[in-house]
Formats: structure tokens, C-alpha cells, sequence
């Protein structure tokens, strides 16, 4: 389950810009509900930024200013460093920390990371989607994953804490090319990844390939089944899944955004409530008479009660019909630690 805390990050969106193209998957006017025109200039980014800030709990740090949406280093080297200058000077003032941004891995090159090494900028996000050539060809990407890997390791020679999005559920993706492309990314050791469920958004490339039944979303079911693995081998090999899914927003969710696909506004808690009945069902399967009595208890730490009980309480209801039960309650334990699983019969 995730652990740590997250920075604040104050974002602003440049939907399309530095683009070279649009991708099969993409409308970023739909996911991000600002329109494609033209970069928002200086005073109306530091409007962006203090309002943001007056939002801040005092407890959140550190605060990062991030430039999502488009290609970053795809821009005009003037827009990179004007964007970047007006960030830089919360930095100075000491109200944020640093600057990240989301880039293809194409446009990451030692002239473009020239550019930005004079800005405070400490995190870079390259949008891989998937390291198979076959999957990024049919979804219009127009680069290759050895652009990824390349990309990855410029990135670290310079220190940059690095993170890579990812997509499952392309056209031409599979289960194996999932999980496969998530072993390669965790052999690239990345400081944290994003995981998103292809959608398909309405006025995307996409769109009209669904419309002609020439291709078909993934269920909620089986995007929950590849996330889950995903997420344990990123766990396992101790790297960050800092988000599962879009993000909940309202333009997003309207049925004129969303034609097709396995959306759902708290998919990251799916998947951590999959997790919590699989370790359940392990542990019974383990020890026989637990899963032969009538009712069950399960403790967890209190900040685990939803997850564990699922959404809609469908974990509970899923063990009742599996092993024959009465009555699953799910109990508080602050002793116990917050991945912690404590069952009586």
C-alpha cells in the first residue's frame, strides 16, 4: 500500500503543446478540461501558482511546481525558459522547492537537458506507455523504447529523480506485453512509475477505431488483474507507484469525455483492495480451519478498514461466498502495522 508522503504539486497544464503529433489515445483538452490554445503567458502562470499555494496545508513538503499535458521539451527553447524563469522565482522566494515536468522520450536530449540545467528542475517524467515497438507503432507514438531507454539514462547521468508513465491496454497490448513491459521498466530503475488503463476519450484517434469496432477497451476487471501484478513487481523491486489510474475530475467524467474503457474514479483503491483479499484468501488457505468456521475477524491497521473491506464492501462479500461464511467483520488494530493482517476464527 503506498506509504510516504507525496509532495504538493502545483500543476499546470500546457494540453498538446510540444507535440509532434497526436497519439491514438490522446485528448488532452478532455483530460485536462483547458483548451488547446496558446501557452498561458508569464502573469497568468504566477496567477496559476499562488492560487495554488493558498491552498497549501502547512503540513505538505515539499512543493513542486509541475508542467503537465504536453511535450515539454518539445517546446520552443524561449517558451522552456520563460516557463521555467517564472517558476524559478517561487523557488527563490522559498514558497516552492522545485520544478518537474512530463516530456517524451525523444525530445530527451543533451541539447534540450542543456536548456533546462540552469532552473531548479529535480524531477523529469518520461511517457514511455509501453516498451513494446508494436504497441507504440499502432498507438501513433512515433518513438521506440530504446528512445525510452536512452532517455533514462541521460537522465540519471544528470541526477534527475526520473518516473515513467506507462499504459496498459494499447492497441495490440496484451497481458504478456504488459507485464513485460513493466519488467523492462523496472529493470531501467526509475525513481517511480504512473500506471494508466487506456481509455477511449471522446475526439481522440482512438475514438473512431471503437466506434468501427476495430478495437476494444480493456474491462475494469482486467485492467484491476494487470495493474495488481504490475504494482507488485514495482514493489517488489522497491520502486514508488505514486498513481493507478486517471485522476477523478469532473470534465473527465462527463459521458461526452469518456466513450469506452475501464474508468473508475478510485482505481488505485481497487487495486490495493485486490491486493488485501489475496493475502486474505492466501492465509486461509494456509490454515484450513480458519476458512471451515462460520465467521471470520480480520484486523487491520485502522487506516486500512475500506481498503480491506473493498469497495462496496466487495472483498467481504467475495470471502462469504468463497468459503462458505456468515459474517466477515473487519476490525481495527492500531498495533498492528499498516500493511499488517491479524485473522481469528
Amino acid at each position: 500500500m503506498p506509504t510516504g508522503d507525496a509532495p504538493f504539486v502545483i500543476p499546470l497544464f500546457i494540453p498538446h503543446k510540444g507535440c509532434p503529433h497526436q497519439c491514438a489515445f490522446c485528448n488532452q483538452v478532455a483530460i485536462t478540461g483547458q483548451a488547446a490554445a496558446s501557452l498561458p503567458d508569464s502573469e497568468a502562470v504566477e496567477s496559476e501558482i499562488q492560487r495554488f499555494i493558498g491552498f497549501k496545508s502547512p503540513h505538505r513538503f515539499p512543493v513542486q511546481i509541475a508542467f503537465y499535458g504536453g511535450n515539454f521539451l518539445g517546446l520552443d527553447p524561449v517558451e522552456i525558459r520563460r516557463l521555467l524563469q517564472t517558476a524559478t522565482g517561487f523557488v527563490r522566494s522559498g514558497k516552492v522547492q522545485s520544478i518537474r515536468f512530463s516530456t517524451r522520450p525523444d525530445t530527451i536530449n543533451p541539447e534540450r537537458l542543456k536548456i533546462i540545467k540552469p532552473f531548479p528542475v529535480s524531477t523529469i517524467e518520461i511517457g514511455a506507455q509501453s516498451m513494446d515497438d508494436q504497441v507504440l507503432e499502432l498507438s501513433n507514438r512515433g518513438h521506440s523504447a530504446q528512445d525510452t531507454m536512452h532517455a533514462l539514462q541521460l537522465l540519471k547521468k544528470e541526477r534527475y529523480e526520473t518516473g515513467i508513465q506507462m499504459m496498459i491496454g494499447l492497441p495490440g497490448d496484451s497481458e504478456k506485453i504488459a507485464l513485460d513491459t513493466g519488467r523492462r521498466i523496472a529493470s531501467l530503475k526509475p525513481d517511480f512509475v504512473r500506471v494508466y488503463p487506456t481509455l477511449v476519450i471522446d475526439q481522440s484517434p482512438l475514438a473512431r477505431s471503437y466506434r468501427l469496432g476495430e478495437y476494444r477497451p480493456l474491462s475494469l476487471d482486467e485492467s484491476v488483474a494487470w495493474t495488481k501484478q504490475l504494482y507488485l513487481h514495482f514493489n517488489e523491486h522497491h520502486i514508488r507507484v505514486i498513481r493507478m489510474g486517471l485522476q477523478a475530475d469532473e470534465t473527465l467524467e462527463k459521458e461526452t469525455s469518456i466513450l469506452a474503457g475501464p474508468y473508475h474514479p478510485a482505481f488505485g483503491q481497487l487495486i490495493y483492495s485486490a491486493i488485501y483479499l489475496d493475502r486474505v484468501m492466501e492465509i486461509l488457505n494456509e490454515n484450513p480451519d480458519l476458512g471451515k468456521r462460520s465467521s471470520l475477524e480480520i484486523h487491520v491497521h485502522p487506516s486500512q478498514i475500506s481498503t480491506m473491506r473493498g469497495q462496496k464492501n466487495a472483498n467481504v462479500k467475495a470471502l462469504c461466498t468463497h468459503y462458505g461464511l456468515t459474517e466477515v467483520r473487519v476490525l481495527s488494530d492500531p498495533d498492528l502495522e499498516k500493511k499488517g493482517i491479524r485473522i481469528q476464527g
